[in-house]
């Protein structure tokens, strides 16, 4: 079986997260990278992240797609891929393949964009309904 790799904030889990989720198991077991409050508060501002690590990282163990989550505090994945080695590594279709970060250390694959799902937008509507 191989073993599939995908990272993100996963700040506030949503429908497009699920199915690239799905999308990755059913290329093999799913390793998921996400960044520590620390890492989102540098990449996406002081307002972020939405739900901790904590409970962020039991929200995607407890989804049926995932077989094992890894918090990393680097900006990038990069050390924490090395030390997974996985087969293949899976992105968002609003990535470029040279922007994927471990495109050096194993396959890539690119998830198809799902418009209408974005984390960041999820959060102003919910602040613009207040």
């Amino acid at each position: 079986m191989k073993t599939v790799f995908t990272n993100g904030c996963f700040d506030i889990l949503h429908p497009a997260h699920l199915k690239l989720l799905r999308y990755c198991k059913s290329l093999g077991y799913v390793i998921v990278g996400i960044n520590s409050d620390d890492s989102v508060r540098r990449l996406k501002g002081a307002t972020r992240p939405y739900f901790s690590e904590k409970d962020r990282k039991f929200m995607l163990e407890s989804c049926k797609w995932v077989d094992d989550v890894y918090v990393f505090d680097e900006d990038t994945p990069y050390n924490l891929i090395k030390q997974v080695n996985p087969d293949i590594i899976v992105k968002g279709g609003d990535y470029k393949y040279e922007e994927i970060v471990g495109s050096d250390l194993a396959e890539i694959k690119i998830f198809e964009y799902i418009d209408g799902y974005s984390t960041t937008k999820i959060i102003q509507n919910i602040s613009n309904r207040r």
